[in-house]
């Protein structure tokens, strides 16, 4: 038996072009793993510059080559699925795929272990369908049924490629549950880390509210800033991307947009906000665990991660308030139960909640799983 020491292993991403929730994830198994080589079909050196990421070698697919793959390679995903087959993985005794679209297709032999870390199924085939050929304008005509046919091949392969994955982990119990439903395959759940210790939560609360997060459709930006715009009260929306204009121009003189912002903004914010609004059903959603490591209680929509993450009103030591559709009157009810009994939503019972998702126990729940999966491959016994 080879002992997990000297194992070689592989990281398979989709894409490097923008430092995000799962990019974190990435970063931290390669402190966790730092011999380990990275793989991703696209590599975008520029966009992780002053990243954790920045000068870490990247073996890409063919599509790096492809025009404008850097700006445009979400538009590539048809060929998506042949690229990340193409990636000669032979030489590794472990292969951790990061996946949310494609990565966990890797082609790996009989006595190779495929771990996959799964952020989340591919949303846009399969949860989100309809709302991404709605928001897209691919709901109707020829562009509208060529989308159709290729969303539906890549189902057909998603769930085909499921079956070369020996064991996978989840983001979060609502992801493994979504992998059961579509895989068919049990998850263990691994939280991915926070960075807990570059927050304070000891600064003094002011009378803003703050919003953080990208401005594309399904985090619903605009339902917040549209919400607080009635209500008239202060808050600071933080972020950007394609639907920040729209909601500009129609937000109220009280919402003040700051569009993107480098990471110590955000902290200074969250450590002052009366409380952090978070209207998107995510998939684990770290900036509501970041905004309790400030200190900073959570009204936030009551579905997917956020309900793992944050402690609802009125249960004992609450760290925020959940409001149960996706619309300004429950937004406004919920920022009432908050004020109603904001003496109750303590910074310290935040911090102490947010702790539950710091990097060290990303790093040592990692290395255990996947030793332990290591051994039990390598002897032939079940892993799941």
């Amino acid at each position: 038996m080879k002992p997990f020491s000297e194992a070689r292993i592989a990281l398979v991403h989709e894409w490097a072009g923008v430092y995000g929730g799962s990019e974190q994830v990435v970063a931290a198994m390669l402190e966790v793993f730092p011999r380990a080589d990275l793989y991703a079909l696209v590599h975008d050196p520029e966009a992780l510059r002053g990243t954790p990421l920045e000068g870490v070698p990247v073996r890409t697919s063919f599509i790096q080559s492809l025009p404008k793959s850097k700006e445009k390679y979400r538009s590539y995903l048809p060929l998506m699925p042949l690229a990340v087959e193409q990636f000669d993985l032979r030489h590794y005794d472990i292969v951790i795929s990061s996946h949310h679209a494609v990565a966990k297709g890797v082609l790996t032999g009989t006595d190779q272990l495929h771990v996959s870390y799964v952020h989340t199924p591919v949303r846009y085939a399969w949860d989100l369908y309809l709302d991404y050929l709605i928001e897209s304008g691919l709901d109707r005509k020829i562009r509208g049924l060529l989308a159709r046919l290729v969303l539906h091949y890549i189902r057909l392969w998603d769930v085909g490629a499921s079956y070369r994955v020996d064991a996978y982990l989840s983001n979060s119990s609502y992801v493994a549950r979504r992998i059961g439903k579509i895989y068919r395959r049990p998850a263990r759940v691994i939280y991915p880390p926070v960075g807990i210790d570059r927050f304070r939560s000891d600064l003094p609360r002011e009378k803003f509210f703050v919003a953080v997060s990208r401005f594309v459709p399904y985090k619903r930006m605009d339902l917040i800033a549209d919400t607080f715009a009635r209500m008239g009260k202060p808050i600071v929306v933080i972020g950007g991307g394609s639907e920040f204009e729209t909601v500009r121009r129609e937000s109220g003189p009280n919402v003040k947009l700051v569009g993107y912002q480098p990471d110590e903004v955000v902290a200074d914010y969250l450590q002052r906000a009366k409380a952090l609004i978070f209207a998107a059903n995510e998939d684990f959603g770290i900036v509501p665990v970041e905004a309790q490591a400030a200190g900073c209680p959570v009204i936030a929509y009551g579905r997917g991660g956020t309900l793992e993450t944050v402690v609802g009103w009125p249960e004992t030591n609450p760290t925020g308030v959940f409001f149960d559709a996706q619309t300004p009157g429950a937004i406004e009810a919920a920022v009432k139960i908050f004020e109603a009994h904001k003496d109750e939503f303590l910074p310290e019972n935040c911090r102490l909640n947010a702790q539950r998702f710091g990097r060290e126990r990303f790093h040592r729940e990692l290395t255990a799983v996947v030793q332990d999966l290591w051994g039990k491959f390598q002897r032939n016994e079940a892993l799941e």
